[in-house]
């Protein structure tokens, strides 16, 4: 089965509102085994919302359309579906009672306006809106059955869900493919080295696509594959996902969507180890990550933020002679800075991180992006490591050093050689 999905109003045409319902639509489609061949976001246009739905009817099996249900005039979708389809607009009794119910459980009376959510296109099936006003409808127009929801994406989610997908299912039938992805999350490589390295892999093994994706810094690797039998394409993508570790290595930190901070924090807590931080550069980057993850405090105690010389001296104990003679980037400071931070917090690790951001403050022997990084573990003297990591903008330098900070904290905590690709 083939599905188109439109997202309609005003605000999606014209980029004023991000189209997220699209995405989280075809995500749930194509785990559904149906394949999305076409997004469209169309505005408050009745004469070019009936040509689509028309197009789209003509060589889809299924379309989902969210947006354009409400009780306003620039609310339009139910009227185009009923001149698409060649049909009326009638009043749907099951309709006009939920929306009665509705207000009347709210203590307001049912206004005219909203009460124009209860016509439907003859022949419509209504689908309940349990945590909104608008009901959906599926109606079929040429070869596809289409399917209206509601544009506020919470409403949105819950009738895909618990309206739209099981129908889908009864459609597909016997036809239905099983279309299934895996992620793999990497950090450390660029894109076009990833891509080089996996060029191979469908070749290697057969029925897999491959799809790069860079969420800077993290290159994710997205390995797809479809059949009509659920276990023989699992069994498929894990011999690619670990083909595809073996080809990358240590560069993969992950699955699905887990942050490097939530690998950090999943080892740790594993280890019944504890972490504190001291940073310079990336000005508390790295205390946000880290406890951006729920159950953070399990495992991270604290961190500083040493912006000044006498700051790290003061607060972490750096010896000020450290600095005279070596500055404030450079690994002497960045060890004792992470020395300094498991002292000072009583953890099992301290990280450190000081350099330069940009886009000014850099010299020839240590420009912009060079960033000192310390590391110090449970037994163990300080280690500490310089980069070069320049990517133009003060933000994006930041970004990562905090993430080359916490792959270091990462491989060390796996046991990964520090520096090996």
């Amino acid at each position: 089965m083939i599905a188109e999905i439109i997202a309609t109003g005003e605000e999606i045409r014209t980029g004023a509102l991000a189209d997220t319902n699209s995405a989280h639509i075809a995500g749930c489609l194509e785990e559904n085994g149906v394949e999305v061949v076409r997004l469209h976001g169309l505005g408050d246009d009745l004469g070019r919302l009936v040509a689509v739905f028309r197009e789209v009817a003509s060589r889809a099996d299924v379309c989902v359309v969210t947006g354009g249900l409400g009780p306003t005039v620039d609310d339009l979708s139910a009227a185009a579906a009923a001149q698409a389809g060649g049909v009326p607009l009638v009043l749907e009794p099951r309709a006009l009672a939920a929306l009665e119910e509705f207000f009347r459980s709210r203590g307001r009376p049912l206004n005219p306006s909203n009460r124009k959510q209860a016509f439907l296109p003859e022949g419509a099936e209504m689908l309940p809106n349990p945590v909104g006003t608008a009901p959906g409808f599926a109606l079929t127009i040429g070869r596809c059955r289409f399917f209206f929801l509601p544009g506020v994406p919470h409403e949105m989610r819950r009738m895909l869900a618990s309206e739209v997908l099981p129908r889908i299912a009864a459609l597909a039938g016997e036809r239905r493919e099983f279309r299934l992805a895996r992620t793999l999350s990497c950090f450390g490589m660029t894109e076009s080295r990833v891509g080089d390295r996996l060029e191979g892999l469908p070749a290697e093994v057969p029925g897999v696509r491959l799809g790069l994706r860079a969420h800077f810094p993290v290159i994710q690797v997205k390995l797809y594959a479809a059949g009509h039998e659920e276990q023989a394409v699992r069994r498929t993508l894990d011999r690619a996902a670990a083909r595809a570790r073996e080809l990358l290595g240590a560069v993969v930190f992950g699955e699905g969507d887990e942050s490097l901070a939530a690998v950090v924090g999943r080892r740790l807590l594993e280890d019944r180890a504890s972490l504190a931080v001291a940073e310079s550069c990336t000005g508390g980057l790295l205390a946000h990550l880290l406890t951006e993850i729920p159950g953070s405090s399990s495992w991270f105690r604290g961190g500083v933020v040493a912006y000044a010389n006498e700051a790290k001296t003061e607060l972490l104990g750096v010896s000020p002679q450290t600095i005279a003679r070596r500055g404030a980037v450079h690994e002497e400071t960045a060890s004792e800075m992470a020395a300094g931070a498991r002292r000072v917090f009583g953890a099992s690790w301290g990280l450190s991180t000081t350099g330069i951001a940009g886009p000014t403050g850099g010299s020839a022997e240590k420009p912009v992006g060079t960033v000192c990084i310390g590391l110090c573990g449970p037994g163990d003297s300080p280690q500490a490591f310089r980069f070069r990591l320049n990517y133009d903008l003060r933000g994006r330098n930041k970004t990562v050093f905090a993430c080359k900070a916490l792959d270091l904290l990462r491989r060390a905590l796996a046991g990964i050689p520090l520096e090996e690709g």
